[in-house]
């Protein structure tokens, strides 16, 4: 099936994600059976081995050198997928601007030494050390980069709180600093609630949820997704929550987590006691009647999380939101329309998400309605997926974990891993609901929703021609001012026969009545 031809270029240096974004551009050439487009780091060579394209010289280069290697049939000439790639990068750095880019962090500090924060964004296996420089340098870090040991961690962290610093990460992928969106953010109004989040996705529902009511952010600081973890010990939040104590913008402080370990969530939770602030949590999967113990609020959902914040902002009463934005009688004709098109076979949900702690929300709120859900993030051990590339039953991936994204990109910059995903659930003759989450605003894919339409499409189409239907259900995590812009993705997406709702937990709740009537 081909031969493997490459190129190799010693001490050439490009950023990871441009290259993984390039390989998938190569792939697409005529002849092409597989593409690598990498530093010679010993991840990528793994990966060179996987797909098959590896050679004795690959083997030989080291982690500051380049290289171009495909498997590909006997006319694909090496010279023209190197000068396809070229040209690609050459996009890429028009694309960038004329702005300056320094290749080192000491280069950056003497170009703008007023700077106070360093966002970090480098293989792994060099991220502990490009944090650990940046905060011997007395600046703040967001660490974008995953595939860090937990040691290293909490070394940095550690380091961190010694010198009164944020380090904000590894796997940290949201934060709004001082009204300026980082990595994965929305574009929200500059506000009086401030948030400290173990969570990326979590951060972006929540922070959108407070846009739509009205209000807007003081400061929002991730932790990265360990943060607490029991190795880790919360360091991080207990320092955000700190920074947020002191800050005279911030009026309403909101905590937000994936599954926590207990021990460490009420460390955290206590730390909120001698504020007069008042606190909301959302801790995904923990244990409410610690938060209600010290006297903070507990947030149901996401979204119910910002309304809190928001109502206590504004001084309203303070309810539990388990509904929807439609009238109770829409929401019924919804149903009614959805089971009245499904055959009695189709019974099992597949959730496809770019959003862990979406995926989490949805496992959540869904347990008690339809049972147990698979997963590669399950709520319980027994329920973990065997086989990753296989649904079986109720299933819910989460498709941004380091099992999906090691020597690809996270798959809110490359939607094509789930679009793929999504047309094989399509073949599935007992799937009824398909739910998906669709992340806008700034560091994600400049058009999410068009990616997936041909993909959505597809799976519809191909479930019609087994005389059946298949109802996906999606929301939109974003804002009207968001680059992709919030009513027409919606728009699009409804066009395209999708059911699309206000947020994360009312679409997974309409997917639950759905299942639900159809048994």
């Amino acid at each position: 099936m081909g031969k493997i031809k490459f190129e190799i270029k010693k001490n050439t240096y490009y950023d990871s994600v441009t290259l993984m974004l390039i390989s998938k551009e190569v792939e697409k050439t005529n002849g092409v059976h597989e593409a690598l487009v990498g530093m010679g780091t010993d991840l990528n060579k793994e990966l060179a081995r996987n797909l098959g394209i590896i050679s004795d010289e690959i083997e030989n280069i080291g982690p500051n050198d380049f290289f171009v290697a495909v498997l590909a049939d006997d006319e694909v000439k090496i010279e023209k997928i190197v000068e396809k790639v070229n040209k690609l990068l050459s996009q890429k750095k028009e694309n960038a601007g004329s702005d300056y880019m320094p290749p080192t962090l000491n280069s950056a500090l003497r170009h703008n030494p007023e700077s106070n924060i360093v966002l970090i964004s480098v293989a792994g296996e060099y991220a502990t050390e490009e944090a650990r420089r940046a905060l011997n340098n007395n600046l703040h870090v967001m660490l974008f980069s995953d595939n860090v040991s937990l040691e290293d961690e909490k070394e940095l962290k550690e380091l961190a709180c010694e010198k009164g610093l944020l380090m904000m990460g590894p796997d940290c992928g949201t934060a709004i600093i001082n009204n300026v969106p980082l990595a994965f953010a929305n574009v929200i109004k500059k506000g009086n609630i401030g948030i400290v989040g173990a969570s990326g996705t979590g951060i972006q529902e929540i922070t959108v949820a407070i846009d739509k009511l009205g209000e807007g952010v003081s400061q929002v600081i991730g932790t990265g997704g360990r943060d607490l973890h029991k190795e880790i010990g919360g360091l991080m939040m207990l320092q955000g929550i700190e920074a947020l104590k002191g800050d005279s913008q911030t009026k309403v402080i909101v905590l937000v987590s994936k599954p926590p370990s207990d021990e460490i969530a009420e460390k955290v939770i206590k730390s909120t006691k001698d504020t007069s602030k008042p606190i909301v949590i959302n801790f995904v999967g923990g244990d409410n009647a610690i938060i209600e113990k010290y006297g903070a609020y507990v947030g149901v959902s996401l979204e119910d999380t910002a309304r809190k914040a928001v109502a206590l902002l504004k001084g309203e009463k303070i309810d539990d939101f388990n509904g929807f934005n439609k009238s109770i009688e829409k929401i019924h004709k919804i149903v009614s329309d959805e089971v009245g098109k499904l055959t009695a076979n189709q019974k099992y949900l597949r959730g496809l998400y770019t959003g862990g702690t979406l995926a989490d929300e949805a496992m959540q709120i869904l347990r008690g309605s339809i049972g147990e859900i698979y997963s590669n993030i399950p709520l319980s051990p027994k329920y973990r997926l065997k086989d990753l590339k296989t649904s079986r039953e109720h299933t819910c991936i989460d498709f941004g974990e380091d099992e999906f994204t090691v020597g690809r990109p996270h798959p809110m910059i490359d939607p094509s891993i789930r679009a793929e995903r999504l047309v094989k659930e399509g073949e599935d003759e007992e799937v009824a609901v398909i739910l998906m989450d669709f992340i806008l605003g700034y560091g994600v894919h400049k058009d999410p929703v068009g990616e997936m339409i041909p993909a959505i499409i597809e799976a519809k189409g191909n479930m019609k021609k087994k005389d059946r239907h298949l109802s996906i259900i999606a929301s939109i995590c974003g804002t009207e001012n968001d680059p992709q812009g919030l009513r027409e993705s919606q728009k699009r997406l409804e066009e395209a026969g999708v059911i699309v709702m206000p947020s994360n937990a009312q679409a997974v709740r309409l997917a639950g009545l759905i299942l639900s009537k159809g048994k």
